[in-house]
């Protein structure tokens, strides 16, 4: 097998809660509020549904065809060519979803701390990074998401803890106030994130005790509902119902927390953990473009891919988004369509096409 490594269900939900969460919890709360309003913290409950109709999905198409991912699938289901064009325009759209988060990374790294740094400079530099750890396997990957996780969580606690002061539990209402549309409007860019449990796919077959992957799903699903939910509703409850005019609310929310003298000033906390979760994201979708793009060549080794795949997410990041506007249209727009149809209606279409060919396959042995 191309990879050796094996990792545990349990490793696989954490690495899915990073993934899909690490980046967006910063951009997340504008996006929708700019739609939801008031309702913004209601809007990350209508994608779950997608989430879990992912997982069911990778499930059925790994039963139907063990140990393979959604690439390799791809190939048994629709025959070598079409199949090997398919497989091709995932792995495009994972190509081009990557250089989009390594771009946010770098213009929240640009606006925040390092304004005159050389946008290459902090591209590359992550880029690299992500490469090494690429290399070591992905078990190495893997627990270095066990490694963040924890202090992710405790600052997700700890942030909501500390605003608690500062909130007024009367900017949620009233609660659909305008009915149901708006909640669902703000879920639109959400769909993306939920989109993404795609990546469940191709870290499948390295689980060792897939007996479980079923349930750690669910639960990787539920913990990036529950915690889009939870910063959605703080930040609402600090800033009201003007939290668009924030680019990144919940970082403009962290400077609200004073205790004292001595708790102050947490942006360089926030920026540490969210460069760390960034890290994870871009390894991950890495990771999947290198082994995705080995097992589509046939290749029995991933490794020699790192470098000049690197090398195109760092072309592809400084040259498709010019500025925040046109990323923030564009995520608001094309995208959301974009990933649902090449993260959620060709796995489904895969799906419906494979279960087709199983019950033929079955009537004509039994006929």
């Amino acid at each position: 097998m191309i990879e050796k490594g094996r990792i545990s269900a349990r490793q696989m939900a954490i690495t899915m809660y990073l993934t899909i969460l690490s980046t967006g919890i910063l951009f997340v709360p504008a996006i929708t509020n700019s739609d939801a309003g008031r309702d913004m913290w209601i809007s990350p409950i209508w994608p779950s549904f997608l989430g879990f109709m992912m997982i069911y999905i990778v499930l059925k198409l790994n039963k139907l065809y063990p140990n393979k991912s959604i690439i390799e699938q791809s190939q048994y289901i629709f025959g070598t060519v079409l199949g090997r064009i398919l497989a091709f325009l995932i792995l495009l759209h994972f190509l081009h979803a990557n250089s989009l988060v390594i771009w946010s990374y770098e213009e929240f790294l640009s606006s925040s701390v390092l304004p005159q740094t050389p946008q290459i400079v902090i591209i590359s530099g992550m880029v690299l990074l992500c490469s090494i750890a690429i290399y070591g396997g992905l078990e190495i990957l893997i627990r270095m998401g066990e490694i963040i996780i924890p202090i992710y969580l405790l600052f997700i606690i700890a942030v909501i803890i500390l605003l608690l002061p500062d909130i007024d539990i009367m900017q949620m209402q009233p609660i659909f106030g305008k009915g149901i549309i708006p909640s669902l409007k703000g879920a639109s860019f959400l769909l993306v994130w939920s989109s993404q449990f795609i990546v469940f796919s191709f870290l499948l077959p390295f689980i060792s005790n897939q007996n479980s992957c079923k349930k750690w799903g669910l639960i990787s699903v539920i913990a990036i509902t529950l915690t889009l939910v939870a910063t959605n509703l703080i930040v609402l409850l600090v800033f009201g119902n003007v939290v668009d005019s924030f680019t990144f609310p919940l970082m403009s929310a962290v400077r609200y927390i004073a205790i004292a003298e001595f708790l102050s000033h947490l942006e360089s906390v926030v920026m540490a953990i969210w460069v760390a979760g960034a890290f994870m994201k871009i390894s991950i979708f890495y990771y999947v473009i290198v082994l995705g793009t080995a097992q589509w060549l046939n290749l029995s080794e991933y490794r020699p891919l790192i470098l000049p795949i690197g090398f195109l997410l760092v072309v592809i990041a400084m040259w498709q988004v010019p500025n925040v506007t046109e990323y923030m249209t564009y995520g608001d727009t094309a995208e959301p369509y974009l990933s649902l149809l090449f993260n959620t209606m060709f796995p489904l279409l895969f799906l419906l096409v494979a279960y087709i060919q199983y019950k033929w396959k079955k009537k004509v042995k039994a006929g």
